[in-house]
């Protein structure tokens, strides 16, 4: 009659709660004792025991001898040390070399962005770049600035690995992390006959009668409604074109106030009724849901949450 001999329940797989049994171990061994431990591992000498006859249980072996006698492993508590010494040794290992991949970034990052984002006050694209360089000399960095549409199919179908984009409406494939709230208030020119009148002076209906240069790209719902009361003479296909055209003291138009800035300051420009005629577009930053793992990706994104803490 043969007798089947029994197989360790760590047999083919090693939980978290294992690797804790394994490093209570290697610290009895150490220390030499159970009570030795207690300090080395801040727990109990219980504890300890505990821990230990739990491991025993799961390798089904008796790993050291404890008693009046003082503490003292056995053959196979010897074995089980060396090969935990090889485990824990190996996992220190593993943890160095996948560090030192991000130390070692290489590689491109393609990003896609939606024209005239640089003055923005809190610059977390830039920033964020910036950190990541750090981390990867190496990496080099591709920027498009193209219309929102485009910077989406480009995510989508892989061109880019990442885009920034007003958020209008969001797409399935895509997953968003936010980034900005930007405020935007219609403006006119130094020059033009509202730009000398008082905000007290100044009524929706007489801002209605001139001139205005609308955005031909897409706008969110809310936004539409705010062009809907201009009277439309002009279009264009950026913010910057809009800039253009308001500068000639002929139109009126919306702009984002960091973009609008440099002309207030400058006394170029002024806000017609701020507190009545303004509207916020979100941006986010895109990336395509389930797309294979990209180190350097990864890491930007990483930077990109920290950043929000930063600015």
């Amino acid at each position: 009659m043969s007798i089947k001999r029994k197989t360790p329940a760590l047999a083919g797989q090693i939980a978290d709660a294992d690797i804790r049994l394994l490093r209570i171990f290697k610290a009895v061994v150490e220390c030499g004792g159970f009570t030795a431990a207690e300090v080395d591992l801040n727990i109990s000498r219980a504890a300890i025991s505990s821990a230990m006859a739990d491991l025993e249980q799961r390798l089904s072996l008796r790993l050291c001898q404890r008693g009046r006698s003082g503490f003292s492993l056995t053959d196979e508590g010897r074995e089980v040390y060396a090969y935990c010494l090889q485990l824990l040794t190996a996992m220190e290992a593993f943890r160095t070399q996948v560090n030192s991949l991000h130390a070692h970034l290489k590689g491109e990052l393609n990003i896609g962005i939606t024209d005239n984002l640089v003055t923005m006050p809190r610059m977390r694209i830039t920033h964020a770049i910036s950190a990541l360089k750090e981390r990867g000399p190496d990496i080099h960095i591709n920027i498009r600035m193209t219309p929102p549409s485009e910077i989406e199919i480009a995510v989508l179908d892989g061109r880019l690995h990442l885009g920034v984009v007003p958020v209008l409406k969001p797409l399935p494939g895509l997953d968003y992390l936010p980034l900005y709230d930007e405020t935007s208030l219609l403006y006119c020119c130094k020059g033009h006959p509202l730009f000398e009148l008082a905000d007290s002076d100044l009524t929706l209906k007489q801002i209605e009668k001139h001139d205005a240069v609308v955005a031909a790209y897409a706008q969110t719902a809310e936004v539409r409604s705010q062009y809907q009361a201009l009277k439309a003479s002009a279009s264009a296909s950026d913010r910057e074109g809009i800039a253009f055209l308001i500068l000639t003291g002929r139109y009126i138009g919306y702009l984002p106030t960091h973009y609008a800035e440099r002309w207030l300051r400058e006394g170029q420009m002024r806000a017609l009724l701020p507190d009545q005629l303004q509207y916020i577009t979100q941006y986010a930053a895109i990336t395509r849901k389930g797309a294979r793992s990209n180190l350097i990706l990864d890491s930007y994104l990483e930077l990109l949450r920290e950043s929000e803490h930063q600015s």
